[in-house]
């Protein structure tokens, strides 16, 4: 019995986990420390500002953010945070 939708991505996953398709990633031990440093600074304390958008931005940015799973405002957050990294 299925209890949640998947995503075309997901169910591509799925279905190469079950055929067997999926490899080991090349330098796991690497891979593993680089995104351990991204969570890291991902979960560095943060500070609340306030911003006026307007309501039809608002509303893109919520619908956007459900299509990615995720919050708003974390959407938000990382959107000014690839802005600055560039």
């Amino acid at each position: 019995m299925k209890y949640f939708e998947l995503a075309k991505d997901e169910e591509k996953i799925l279905e190469d986990f079950e055929e067997g398709k999926l490899v080991r990633a090349v330098d796991l031990d690497g891979k593993k420390k680089l995104y351990r440093k991204y969570a890291q600074n991902t979960l560095n304390k943060a500070r609340n500002i306030n911003i006026q958008l307007s309501e039809r931005d608002l509303q893109r940015l919520k619908v956007r953010a459900v299509k990615e799973g995720i919050s708003y405002q974390t959407l938000i957050s990382s959107i000014i945070h690839r802005f600055t990294n560039d």
